[in-house]
Protein backbone atom coordinates (compact mmCIF):
# COMPACT_ATOMS: atom_id res chain seq x y z
CA UNK A 1 0.00 0.00 0.00
CA UNK A 2 1.53 3.76 -1.08
CA UNK A 3 1.83 5.92 1.79
CA UNK A 4 -0.88 8.31 2.05
CA UNK A 5 1.02 10.87 4.28
CA UNK A 6 4.41 10.45 3.69
CA UNK A 7 4.83 10.32 -0.35
CA UNK A 8 2.97 13.50 -1.77
CA UNK A 9 5.36 16.52 -3.27
CA UNK A 10 6.45 19.07 -1.25
CA UNK A 11 5.02 23.04 -0.99
CA UNK A 12 6.36 26.32 -1.37
CA UNK A 13 8.33 27.85 1.84
CA UNK A 14 6.13 28.19 4.92
CA UNK A 15 5.21 32.05 4.80
CA UNK A 16 6.18 34.83 6.96
CA UNK A 17 3.11 37.13 6.70
CA UNK A 18 -0.54 36.32 8.39
CA UNK A 19 -4.11 37.33 6.92
CA UNK A 20 -6.00 39.94 9.93
CA UNK A 21 -9.51 38.65 9.34
CA UNK A 22 -10.97 37.89 12.99
CA UNK A 23 -13.93 35.77 14.39
CA UNK A 24 -15.30 35.73 18.13
CA UNK A 25 -16.77 32.48 18.44
CA UNK A 26 -15.94 29.05 19.58
CA UNK A 27 -18.23 27.78 17.00
CA UNK A 28 -16.27 28.28 13.67
CA UNK A 29 -18.86 31.30 12.32
CA UNK A 30 -20.76 32.08 9.49
CA UNK A 31 -21.82 29.99 7.07
CA UNK A 32 -21.65 27.18 10.25
CA UNK A 33 -24.95 27.48 11.25
CA UNK A 34 -25.07 25.76 14.84
CA UNK A 35 -26.33 28.01 17.51
CA UNK A 36 -24.32 28.43 21.30
CA UNK A 37 -26.06 26.94 24.08
CA UNK A 38 -27.90 29.91 26.11
CA UNK A 39 -25.67 29.59 28.79
CA UNK A 40 -22.82 29.78 27.16
CA UNK A 41 -21.25 33.18 26.09
CA UNK A 42 -19.21 33.40 22.79
CA UNK A 43 -15.69 32.81 23.37
CA UNK A 44 -14.02 36.46 23.77
CA UNK A 45 -10.36 35.42 22.41
CA UNK A 46 -9.75 36.63 19.08
CA UNK A 47 -8.99 33.55 16.49
CA UNK A 48 -6.80 35.20 13.80
CA UNK A 49 -6.36 33.84 10.38
CA UNK A 50 -2.49 32.82 10.63
CA UNK A 51 0.15 30.88 9.41
CA UNK A 52 0.82 29.95 12.36
CA UNK A 53 0.24 26.03 13.99
CA UNK A 54 -2.16 26.32 17.53
CA UNK A 55 0.27 25.38 20.48
CA UNK A 56 0.22 22.17 21.93
CA UNK A 57 -1.62 22.55 25.64
CA UNK A 58 0.69 23.30 28.24
CA UNK A 59 2.92 25.52 25.74
CA UNK A 60 5.03 22.55 24.77
CA UNK A 61 4.78 19.52 23.01
CA UNK A 62 5.50 16.42 25.36
CA UNK A 63 8.64 13.79 24.60
CA UNK A 64 8.62 11.16 26.58
CA UNK A 65 11.38 8.85 24.40
CA UNK A 66 14.74 8.92 25.58
CA UNK A 67 17.83 10.20 23.86
CA UNK A 68 18.72 7.15 21.64
CA UNK A 69 22.44 7.21 23.64
CA UNK A 70 20.52 6.20 26.44
CA UNK A 71 18.42 3.22 25.49
CA UNK A 72 21.24 0.48 26.33
CA UNK A 73 21.38 2.19 30.07
CA UNK A 74 17.65 2.25 30.78
CA UNK A 75 16.96 -1.50 29.54
CA UNK A 76 19.86 -2.42 31.83
CA UNK A 77 17.60 -0.26 34.82
CA UNK A 78 14.35 -1.70 34.08
CA UNK A 79 15.82 -4.89 34.26
CA UNK A 80 16.99 -4.36 38.00
CA UNK A 81 13.36 -2.83 38.57
CA UNK A 82 10.08 -4.29 40.17
CA UNK A 83 8.31 -5.27 36.67
CA UNK A 84 4.36 -4.26 35.60
CA UNK A 85 3.35 -6.67 32.37
CA UNK A 86 1.14 -4.44 30.09
CA UNK A 87 -1.22 -5.18 28.40
CA UNK A 88 -2.29 -4.10 24.29
CA UNK A 89 -3.88 -1.83 25.48
CA UNK A 90 -1.77 -0.20 28.36
CA UNK A 91 0.98 -0.52 25.71
CA UNK A 92 -1.36 1.70 23.63
CA UNK A 93 -1.81 4.15 26.28
CA UNK A 94 2.14 4.11 26.61
CA UNK A 95 2.09 4.88 22.95
CA UNK A 96 -0.31 7.76 23.19
CA UNK A 97 1.68 9.48 26.46
CA UNK A 98 5.08 9.10 24.74
CA UNK A 99 4.75 11.44 21.49
CA UNK A 100 2.35 13.65 23.44
CA UNK A 101 -1.10 13.52 21.92
CA UNK A 102 -1.95 13.77 26.22
CA UNK A 103 0.30 16.74 26.98
CA UNK A 104 1.20 18.15 29.13
CA UNK A 105 0.69 14.81 31.20
CA UNK A 106 4.30 13.23 31.32
CA UNK A 107 3.10 9.60 32.29
CA UNK A 108 0.51 7.74 34.05
CA UNK A 109 -2.06 9.99 36.04
CA UNK A 110 -1.63 10.52 39.96
CA UNK A 111 -4.28 10.53 42.01
CA UNK A 112 -4.43 14.83 42.16
CA UNK A 113 -4.74 14.18 38.03
CA UNK A 114 -7.20 11.24 37.80
CA UNK A 115 -9.79 12.96 40.24
CA UNK A 116 -9.26 16.14 38.09
CA UNK A 117 -10.06 13.95 35.06
CA UNK A 118 -13.07 12.15 36.84
CA UNK A 119 -14.84 15.30 38.14
CA UNK A 120 -13.66 18.20 35.56
CA UNK A 121 -12.72 16.62 32.72
CA UNK A 122 -9.74 19.01 32.77
CA UNK A 123 -6.46 19.81 34.95
CA UNK A 124 -5.38 22.81 36.50
CA UNK A 125 -2.07 23.47 35.38
CA UNK A 126 0.82 25.25 37.88
CA UNK A 127 0.07 28.60 36.14
CA UNK A 128 -3.28 28.33 37.14
CA UNK A 129 -4.59 27.45 33.30
CA UNK A 130 -7.23 24.69 32.60
CA UNK A 131 -6.48 21.99 29.70
CA UNK A 132 -8.57 19.82 28.90
CA UNK A 133 -8.54 16.03 29.58
CA UNK A 134 -11.59 13.99 29.99
CA UNK A 135 -10.44 10.74 30.02
CA UNK A 136 -8.28 8.58 32.80
CA UNK A 137 -5.28 7.63 31.52
CA UNK A 138 -4.34 5.51 34.22
CA UNK A 139 -2.33 1.90 34.93
CA UNK A 140 -3.71 -0.71 36.82
CA UNK A 141 -1.98 -3.09 39.44
CA UNK A 142 -2.81 -5.88 41.23
CA UNK A 143 -2.54 -6.51 44.72
CA UNK A 144 0.51 -8.98 44.67
CA UNK A 145 2.16 -6.45 42.35
CA UNK A 146 1.50 -3.91 44.57
CA UNK A 147 3.55 -5.93 47.09
CA UNK A 148 6.44 -6.81 45.01
CA UNK A 149 6.71 -3.19 44.49
CA UNK A 150 6.94 -2.51 48.06
CA UNK A 151 9.05 0.92 49.07
CA UNK A 152 10.51 1.18 45.72
CA UNK A 153 10.17 4.61 43.69
CA UNK A 154 10.00 3.25 40.62
CA UNK A 155 9.36 0.22 38.16
CA UNK A 156 10.10 -1.24 34.94
CA UNK A 157 6.97 -1.86 32.18
CA UNK A 158 7.27 -4.43 29.88
CA UNK A 159 5.15 -6.17 26.99
CA UNK A 160 4.03 -9.50 26.76
CA UNK A 161 6.65 -10.85 24.67
CA UNK A 162 9.08 -9.70 27.83
CA UNK A 163 11.29 -6.40 26.49
CA UNK A 164 11.19 -3.39 28.57
CA UNK A 165 9.37 -0.55 27.08
CA UNK A 166 9.42 2.01 30.02
CA UNK A 167 10.42 3.11 33.27
CA UNK A 168 7.64 4.55 35.63
CA UNK A 169 9.26 6.99 38.44
CA UNK A 170 8.21 8.76 41.50
CA UNK A 171 5.77 6.39 41.90
CA UNK A 172 2.56 7.03 43.64
CA UNK A 173 0.36 4.06 43.79
CA UNK A 174 -3.50 4.56 44.93
CA UNK A 175 -6.73 2.95 44.73
CA UNK A 176 -8.88 2.12 41.42
CA UNK A 177 -12.19 2.97 42.47
CA UNK A 178 -13.47 1.15 39.54
CA UNK A 179 -17.41 1.88 39.68
CA UNK A 180 -16.85 5.67 40.21
CA UNK A 181 -14.81 5.56 37.35
CA UNK A 182 -17.18 3.87 35.09
CA UNK A 183 -20.01 5.88 36.06
CA UNK A 184 -18.34 9.23 35.52
CA UNK A 185 -16.88 8.20 32.38
CA UNK A 186 -19.93 6.42 30.76
CA UNK A 187 -22.83 7.97 32.32
CA UNK A 188 -23.61 3.98 33.43
CA UNK A 189 -22.73 0.88 34.73
CA UNK A 190 -24.96 -1.31 32.59
CA UNK A 191 -22.81 -4.28 31.52
CA UNK A 192 -21.35 -4.95 28.32
CA UNK A 193 -19.64 -1.56 27.23
CA UNK A 194 -16.39 -2.72 25.25
CA UNK A 195 -13.55 -0.88 26.72
CA UNK A 196 -14.88 -1.50 30.75
CA UNK A 197 -14.97 -5.65 29.77
CA UNK A 198 -11.71 -5.36 28.11
CA UNK A 199 -9.51 -3.33 30.36
CA UNK A 200 -11.87 -2.20 33.69
CA UNK A 201 -13.51 -5.13 34.79
CA UNK A 202 -10.65 -7.77 35.53
CA UNK A 203 -8.05 -5.00 35.92
CA UNK A 204 -6.47 -4.84 39.54
CA UNK A 205 -7.67 -2.37 42.96
CA UNK A 206 -4.60 -0.14 42.60
CA UNK A 207 -3.65 2.17 40.25
CA UNK A 208 -0.15 3.59 40.09
CA UNK A 209 1.12 6.78 38.44
CA UNK A 210 4.13 8.48 37.54
CA UNK A 211 6.37 10.26 34.84
CA UNK A 212 7.25 8.09 32.13
CA UNK A 213 10.96 6.83 29.89
CA UNK A 214 9.60 5.03 27.30
CA UNK A 215 12.77 3.05 26.05
CA UNK A 216 12.38 2.87 22.39
CA UNK A 217 9.46 4.69 20.20
CA UNK A 218 6.08 2.44 20.07
CA UNK A 219 6.58 0.58 17.06
CA UNK A 220 3.79 -2.55 15.80
CA UNK A 221 5.42 -3.96 13.09
CA UNK A 222 1.93 -4.81 11.49
CA UNK A 223 2.73 -2.50 8.14
CA UNK A 224 0.89 0.62 9.21
CA UNK A 225 3.97 1.90 11.07
CA UNK A 226 4.48 4.62 8.47
CA UNK A 227 0.82 5.82 8.74
CA UNK A 228 1.44 6.20 12.62
CA UNK A 229 2.73 10.36 12.14
CA UNK A 230 3.32 11.64 16.20
CA UNK A 231 2.41 14.93 16.62
CA UNK A 232 5.74 16.59 16.23
CA UNK A 233 5.95 14.81 12.79
CA UNK A 234 2.41 15.55 11.82
CA UNK A 235 3.14 19.24 12.63
CA UNK A 236 6.05 18.95 10.28
CA UNK A 237 3.76 17.80 7.77
CA UNK A 238 1.43 20.30 7.90
CA UNK A 239 4.30 23.04 7.96
CA UNK A 240 5.75 21.61 4.90
CA UNK A 241 2.52 21.80 2.86
CA UNK A 242 2.16 25.74 4.22
CA UNK A 243 -0.65 24.96 6.21
CA UNK A 244 -2.36 27.97 7.53
CA UNK A 245 -5.70 25.80 8.79
CA UNK A 246 -5.73 22.16 9.77
CA UNK A 247 -8.96 20.62 10.38
CA UNK A 248 -9.16 17.17 11.79
CA UNK A 249 -11.87 14.32 10.92
CA UNK A 250 -12.13 11.11 13.89
CA UNK A 251 -13.10 7.92 12.50
CA UNK A 252 -13.29 4.78 12.97
CA UNK A 253 -15.77 3.49 9.81
CA UNK A 254 -14.90 3.34 5.74
CA UNK A 255 -15.29 6.78 4.63
CA UNK A 256 -18.23 7.03 2.41
CA UNK A 257 -19.06 9.90 -0.14
CA UNK A 258 -21.50 11.57 2.49
CA UNK A 259 -18.21 11.91 4.57
CA UNK A 260 -16.20 13.19 1.69
CA UNK A 261 -18.40 15.82 0.65
CA UNK A 262 -18.32 16.83 4.22
CA UNK A 263 -14.67 17.18 4.12
CA UNK A 264 -14.40 18.70 1.22
CA UNK A 265 -17.33 21.30 1.63
CA UNK A 266 -15.51 22.20 5.28
CA UNK A 267 -12.43 22.99 3.25
CA UNK A 268 -14.39 25.14 0.32
CA UNK A 269 -15.94 27.37 3.74
CA UNK A 270 -12.33 27.17 5.26
CA UNK A 271 -11.30 29.10 2.17
CA UNK A 272 -14.38 31.36 2.33
CA UNK A 273 -13.27 32.83 5.74
CA UNK A 274 -9.91 33.66 4.30
CA UNK A 275 -7.78 30.98 5.06
CA UNK A 276 -5.46 30.23 1.84
CA UNK A 277 -4.04 26.46 2.10
CA UNK A 278 -6.22 24.36 5.01
CA UNK A 279 -5.35 20.91 5.39
CA UNK A 280 -7.61 17.96 6.31
CA UNK A 281 -6.21 15.02 8.86
CA UNK A 282 -8.04 12.65 7.95
CA UNK A 283 -7.39 10.92 11.23
CA UNK A 284 -8.92 7.02 11.90
CA UNK A 285 -8.50 5.51 15.28
CA UNK A 286 -6.20 2.94 15.31
CA UNK A 287 -6.26 1.81 19.24
CA UNK A 288 -8.83 -0.66 20.74
CA UNK A 289 -12.22 -0.88 18.98
CA UNK A 290 -15.12 -3.00 19.61
CA UNK A 291 -15.80 -6.49 17.74
CA UNK A 292 -18.28 -5.39 15.22
CA UNK A 293 -15.96 -2.44 13.83
CA UNK A 294 -14.06 -2.88 10.78
CA UNK A 295 -10.22 -3.98 12.07
CA UNK A 296 -7.73 -0.73 11.52
CA UNK A 297 -5.51 -2.63 8.66
CA UNK A 298 -8.93 -2.68 6.56
CA UNK A 299 -9.83 0.76 6.87
CA UNK A 300 -6.64 1.88 6.09
CA UNK A 301 -7.22 0.28 2.60
CA UNK A 302 -10.49 1.76 2.11
CA UNK A 303 -9.14 5.15 3.39
CA UNK A 304 -6.45 4.51 0.62
CA UNK A 305 -9.06 3.50 -2.23
CA UNK A 306 -10.83 6.86 -1.38
CA UNK A 307 -7.72 9.06 -2.65
CA UNK A 308 -6.95 6.84 -5.26
CA UNK A 309 -10.42 7.56 -6.54
CA UNK A 310 -9.76 11.08 -6.19
CA UNK A 311 -12.99 11.77 -3.72
CA UNK A 312 -10.44 13.59 -1.75
CA UNK A 313 -7.85 15.73 -2.97
CA UNK A 314 -3.66 13.83 -1.13
CA UNK A 315 -2.66 17.54 -2.38
CA UNK A 316 -4.58 18.96 0.89
CA UNK A 317 -5.18 15.69 2.83
CA UNK A 318 -3.14 14.49 5.50
CA UNK A 319 -4.03 10.34 6.50
CA UNK A 320 -2.40 9.39 9.71
CA UNK A 321 -3.29 7.08 12.59
CA UNK A 322 -4.49 8.02 16.21
CA UNK A 323 -3.15 5.32 18.31
CA UNK A 324 -5.40 5.92 21.23
CA UNK A 325 -7.46 3.36 22.04
CA UNK A 326 -11.48 3.47 21.59
CA UNK A 327 -13.58 4.22 25.12
CA UNK A 328 -17.49 4.48 23.19
CA UNK A 329 -17.98 6.92 25.88
CA UNK A 330 -19.79 9.79 24.00
CA UNK A 331 -19.42 13.01 24.98
CA UNK A 332 -16.84 12.75 27.67
CA UNK A 333 -14.64 10.64 24.68
CA UNK A 334 -15.62 13.10 22.46
CA UNK A 335 -13.37 15.95 24.38
CA UNK A 336 -10.24 14.20 24.63
CA UNK A 337 -10.40 13.49 20.79
CA UNK A 338 -10.58 16.88 20.02
CA UNK A 339 -8.00 17.90 22.32
CA UNK A 340 -5.41 15.35 21.35
CA UNK A 341 -5.79 16.83 17.77
CA UNK A 342 -4.56 20.41 19.36
CA UNK A 343 -1.74 18.59 19.89
CA UNK A 344 -1.17 17.44 16.36
CA UNK A 345 -1.46 21.06 15.10
CA UNK A 346 -5.38 21.27 14.52
CA UNK A 347 -7.45 24.18 14.65
CA UNK A 348 -10.70 23.13 13.41
CA UNK A 349 -12.48 20.23 14.56
CA UNK A 350 -15.05 18.17 12.98
CA UNK A 351 -17.44 16.66 15.07
CA UNK A 352 -20.80 14.49 13.70
CA UNK A 353 -23.75 13.35 14.94
CA UNK A 354 -23.49 10.91 18.24
CA UNK A 355 -19.57 11.51 18.14
CA UNK A 356 -17.94 8.51 20.31
CA UNK A 357 -21.19 6.50 20.83
CA UNK A 358 -22.74 3.23 20.35
CA UNK A 359 -26.03 1.78 21.15
CA UNK A 360 -26.77 0.87 24.78
CA UNK A 361 -25.32 -2.62 25.52
CA UNK A 362 -28.81 -3.73 27.45
CA UNK A 363 -31.26 -1.69 25.73
CA UNK A 364 -32.81 -0.77 22.38
CA UNK A 365 -31.52 2.70 22.07
CA UNK A 366 -28.28 4.98 21.41
CA UNK A 367 -26.33 5.17 25.20
CA UNK A 368 -26.22 9.14 24.81
CA UNK A 369 -28.37 11.86 23.26
CA UNK A 370 -27.04 12.23 19.52
CA UNK A 371 -26.65 16.17 19.98
CA UNK A 372 -24.74 16.34 23.14
CA UNK A 373 -21.25 15.56 22.00
CA UNK A 374 -21.35 19.24 19.82
CA UNK A 375 -23.07 20.74 22.51
CA UNK A 376 -20.17 19.41 24.73
CA UNK A 377 -17.53 20.34 22.60
CA UNK A 378 -19.07 23.98 22.38
CA UNK A 379 -18.53 24.68 26.26
CA UNK A 380 -15.69 22.15 27.31
CA UNK A 381 -12.97 23.40 29.66
CA UNK A 382 -10.13 23.87 28.07
CA UNK A 383 -11.26 23.68 24.44
CA UNK A 384 -11.92 26.91 23.54
CA UNK A 385 -8.95 27.76 21.53
CA UNK A 386 -10.56 24.98 19.19
CA UNK A 387 -13.13 25.57 16.67
CA UNK A 388 -15.74 23.33 16.54
CA UNK A 389 -17.58 22.61 12.96
CA UNK A 390 -20.51 20.41 13.46
CA UNK A 391 -22.01 17.95 11.07
CA UNK A 392 -24.23 19.05 8.18
CA UNK A 393 -26.37 16.01 7.64
CA UNK A 394 -25.68 14.27 4.42
CA UNK A 395 -27.38 11.39 2.66
CA UNK A 396 -28.25 10.24 -0.32
CA UNK A 397 -30.13 12.68 -2.98
CA UNK A 398 -32.23 10.09 -5.17
CA UNK A 399 -32.84 12.94 -7.77
CA UNK A 400 -29.30 13.54 -8.26
CA UNK A 401 -28.08 10.66 -7.67
CA UNK A 402 -24.95 11.09 -5.30
CA UNK A 403 -24.46 12.21 -1.61
CA UNK A 404 -25.66 15.22 -1.11
CA UNK A 405 -26.58 17.75 1.99
CA UNK A 406 -30.67 16.93 3.41
CA UNK A 407 -33.24 19.37 2.44
CA UNK A 408 -35.80 18.91 4.58
CA UNK A 409 -38.49 20.83 2.15
CA UNK A 410 -37.75 18.19 0.28
CA UNK A 411 -37.48 14.78 2.93
CA UNK A 412 -38.69 12.30 0.67
CA UNK A 413 -35.65 12.44 -1.97
CA UNK A 414 -33.40 11.77 0.48
CA UNK A 415 -32.65 8.07 1.37
CA UNK A 416 -30.36 7.70 5.00
CA UNK A 417 -27.95 4.89 4.55
CA UNK A 418 -26.68 4.21 8.14
CA UNK A 419 -23.90 1.86 9.37
CA UNK A 420 -26.14 -1.13 10.20
CA UNK A 421 -27.60 -0.94 6.53
CA UNK A 422 -24.04 -0.46 4.92
CA UNK A 423 -22.84 -3.77 7.00
CA UNK A 424 -25.83 -5.45 5.47
CA UNK A 425 -24.82 -5.17 2.01
CA UNK A 426 -20.97 -5.69 2.56
CA UNK A 427 -21.94 -8.70 3.94
CA UNK A 428 -24.32 -9.68 1.44
CA UNK A 429 -22.38 -8.51 -1.61
CA UNK A 430 -25.03 -6.19 -2.80
CA UNK A 431 -24.05 -2.98 -3.67
CA UNK A 432 -25.46 0.05 -2.57
CA UNK A 433 -26.70 2.70 -4.94
CA UNK A 434 -24.09 4.48 -7.05
CA UNK A 435 -22.30 7.97 -5.49
CA UNK A 436 -22.76 6.46 -2.00
CA UNK A 437 -19.05 5.08 -1.61
CA UNK A 438 -16.29 5.34 -4.34
CA UNK A 439 -16.34 1.42 -6.40
CA UNK A 440 -12.83 0.60 -5.16
CA UNK A 441 -13.60 1.38 -1.35
CA UNK A 442 -17.15 -0.55 -1.60
CA UNK A 443 -14.95 -3.21 -3.24
CA UNK A 444 -12.19 -3.41 0.19
CA UNK A 445 -15.38 -3.07 2.58
CA UNK A 446 -16.77 -6.41 0.57
CA UNK A 447 -13.70 -8.56 0.32
CA UNK A 448 -13.34 -7.53 4.21
CA UNK A 449 -16.89 -9.34 5.28
CA UNK A 450 -16.44 -12.05 2.96
CA UNK A 451 -12.61 -12.60 4.80
CA UNK A 452 -14.60 -12.85 8.00
CA UNK A 453 -15.06 -16.72 9.29
CA UNK A 454 -19.09 -16.86 9.73
CA UNK A 455 -20.10 -17.92 13.35
CA UNK A 456 -23.60 -19.07 15.01
CA UNK A 457 -24.08 -15.51 15.60
CA UNK A 458 -23.16 -14.30 12.51
CA UNK A 459 -20.69 -11.73 14.62
CA UNK A 460 -16.59 -11.65 14.44
CA UNK A 461 -15.98 -13.95 17.18
CA UNK A 462 -13.59 -11.77 19.41
CA UNK A 463 -12.30 -8.01 19.60
CA UNK A 464 -10.25 -6.29 17.41
CA UNK A 465 -7.13 -4.85 19.19
CA UNK A 466 -6.56 -2.73 16.26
Amino acid sequence: MASMATTLPSKTAFPSHSLSRTFHTHFAPSSFSVSLPSKRKPHSTRLTVSNALIEPDGGKLVNLVVEETQRDSKKREALSLPRIKLSRIDVEWVHVLSEGWASPLRGFMRESEFLQTLHFNSLRLQDGSVVNMSLPIVLAIDDQQKHLIGESTKVALFDSQGNPVAILKDIEIYKHPKEERIARTWGTTAPGLPYVEQAITDAGNWLIGGDLEVIEAIKYHDGLDRFRLSPAELRDEFTRRNADAVFAFQLRNPVHNGHALLMTDTRRRLLEMGYKNPILLLHPLGGFTKADDVPLDWRMRQHEKVLEDGVLDPETTVVSVFPSPMHYAGPTEVQWHAKARINAGANFYIVGRDPAGMSHPIEKRDLYDADHGKKVLSMAPGLERLNILPFRVAAYDKTQGKMAFFDPSRAQDFLFISGTKMRTLAKNKESPPDGFMCPGGWKVLVEYYDSLVPSSSDKVPEAVPA
